[in-house]
């Protein structure tokens, strides 16, 4: 798999398709195959660029401070390095937020955007769940040095089993994820845990000129799906779409729907 020198770090990447280019930004912790089912379908129409964020998958795992402002850096560095001068971004989760700060900082590059499960700003409408926060032990309202000083192992256990709304997924993937976080490196998880923490797009978002598409599962039980009413309502020309009964990673259980409404809204005049 071929790696680009970007932004201080070597990047992941891989190229698949032709057409317009559609760039495919991962959540925490995930890589780029994690889209490889998304991939055949979209590689049909489009050009289909998929990488590892900093800290995940093969690419680098440097030890200095991320922002998800850097990963939107390392995402347009990505598109310089291909020749891409626009392309539609589509972020999920974590990737949401990247994505975010694509649009806001790089306007003339996006041509249009697509949020899923993900959020502008923790608070009272908006971020992470009351069950996230409990599951932690944590008050709604803890300082983020308290998050942070959670074992990863169980930070990961409880993300894994919020994100599926499969009961058997839930029982596995808890156990797989503290084997794996306890004998991996885990300098990028940190990393991208901290950037989460401290994002926060909330006032710039009348900024986004692409329009767009926002999607959530009304039964997200990791990110409050009220978070995307507020990214809707706050950025121009934006579609909101619900899955009704849909958990955070509905963008994988209802993978037909979600890339429909994606292809539908990609190729809309």
């Amino acid at each position: 798999m071929p790696k680009a020198s970007i932004n201080g770090i070597d990047m992941n990447y891989k190229v698949e398709g032709r057409g317009e280019p559609i760039i495919l930004i991962m959540g925490f912790s995930g890589g780029r195959m994690s889209w490889f089912l998304h991939t055949r379908t979209f590689k049909k129409a489009f050009q289909v660029i998929t990488f590892d964020n900093r800290g995940a998958g093969k690419t680098d795992r440097p030890i200095e401070p991320y922002t998800i402002k850097t990963m939107a850096d390392d995402t347009v560095g990505l598109m310089d390095y291909l020749g891409i001068d626009r392309a539609h971004i589509l972020g999920v989760s974590m990737g949401g937020m990247i994505a975010q700060e694509v649009a806001i900082n790089y306007p003339e590059r996006v041509k249009k955007l697509v949020l899923g499960c993900t959020f502008a700003r923790r608070d009272e409408t908006s971020g992470h769940s009351a069950e996230y926060h409990r599951l932690l032990g944590l008050a709604e309202d803890c300082p983020n040095d308290v998050i942070l000083n959670i074992p990863i192992d169980k930070y990961m256990s409880t993300i894994y089993s919020l994100a599926s709304g499969n009961r058997l997924v839930q029982m596995l993937m808890g156990p797989v994820a503290m084997i794996r976080f306890k004998l991996g490196n885990n300098t990028g998880v940190k990393g991208q845990l901290e950037a989460i923490l401290n994002h926060d797009t909330q006032e710039r978002l009348h900024m986004i000129q692409a329009p767009t598409l926002v999607m959530t599962g009304t039964e997200d039980r990791l990110i409050k799906p009220s978070s995307s009413e507020v990214l809707a309502s706050r950025i121009p020309n934006t579609r909101l779409v619900k899955f009704e009964g849909g958990a955070h990673a509905f963008f994988v259980a209802m993978r037909g729907r979600f890339t429909k409404e994606v292809l539908d809204f990609l190729t809309a005049g």
